[in-house]
């Protein structure tokens, strides 16, 4: 008894006139919440069962949808319960292990997206190597790095925060990003350069390496021929894409919480949305249309007739 007395809770004050259209809101992104874990399932399944997909290239694109299974189920489920409930509260140790999930899942997908620019910067530039540096073993390893280096850097901000003296019990937000900060009542220097560091590691640094080797990549394609070219667009253009965008959401995240103040309480709440909104959803959209041998698949599975 004397535990829950102790606990501290924490009020997401993000929502816009909840109890109004709450079950408008609780349908909109329940919908949205199905079609990601359907959407990404699919072109995972489709890798899984189909021989010719089990390539370094499908095996890290099958990783990147299921990691934004995972980033959308970090927030989803507990957005839908706030929804329904009659108070949008967050126990404070709750709402740092959805700042922990929601980050390193986060970065997670830079590190991914830095792998298959490895994979696609080795397949094109160094074809007679390919078969021997992108075996099995690397392949795990770059999953596993991807997933665990993210985990341990933001476990330790939010270890941190889990101490730190609170002024504030309410987040201008409808789920636990980096406002947690604004809760607290002093951020130390310290914290601010670890925050830096883990920003350099699992985002700056996976977002130049992507460049340059794209970079090197259309200056091979360019000086080769037109099937090197072609091969090349096919191939990277869709995880360009998907970069662009994720960069951009992940800006548009630091943007909403730095200048939350100046935005009007609508304008905010349809800002977060399309953060945990468009990405996971635009990921299968890409990979599904634009990745030739997955288009294919998805082709057969839908439409089987038309196929035949």
């Amino acid at each position: 008894m004397d535990d829950e007395l102790n606990v501290t809770y924490v009020t997401l004050g993000g929502h816009v006139e909840v109890d109004k259209y709450r079950y408008l809101y609780f349908v909109i992104l329940f919908t949205v919440y199905i079609l990601i874990i359907c959407s990404n399932s699919t072109i995972v399944y489709l890798i899984w069962i189909h021989q010719n997909l089990h390539e370094p290239m499908y095996i890290f694109i099958a990783a990147l949808l299921i990691n934004s299974v995972l980033y959308s189920t970090a927030i989803y489920p507990k957005l839908l319960i706030d929804f329904l409930s009659e108070k949008q509260i967050i126990s404070y140790s709750a709402c740092l292990f959805q700042f922990h999930v929601f980050y390193s899942f986060g970065g997670s997908e830079f590190l991914l997206l830095a792998a298959m620019s490895y994979d696609r910067y080795v397949s094109i530039c160094k074809p007679l190597q390919y078969p021997t540096v992108m075996r099995k073993t690397t392949v795990c390893i770059f999953l596993l790095l991807a997933w665990i280096l993210p985990a341990s850097q933001v476990a330790v901000p939010a270890g941190l925060s889990a101490n730190k003296k609170l002024c504030s019990f309410s987040l201008k937000g409808i789920f636990c990003n980096n406002t947690v900060y604004k809760l607290q009542c002093v951020v130390s220097r310290e914290q601010i350069i670890h925050d830096m560091i883990i920003l350099l590691n699992v985002a700056l640094l996976p977002m130049l390496f992507i460049l340059f080797t794209y970079t090197r990549i259309l200056i091979i394609s360019y000086r080769s021929s037109g099937e090197v070219r072609r091969k090349a667009a096919q191939t990277c253009l869709p995880h360009l894409i998907v970069l662009i965008n994720f960069s951009c959401l992940c800006a548009y995240d630091v943007i909403t919480v730095q200048l939350e103040s100046d935005f009007p309480k609508t304008v905010r709440l349809l800002m977060t949305l399309q953060i945990i909104m468009y990405h996971p959803l635009f990921n299968p959209i890409i990979y599904g249309l634009k990745m030739r041998e997955i288009s294919k698949h998805l082709r057969r599975l839908f439409c089987p007739a038309k196929i035949r």
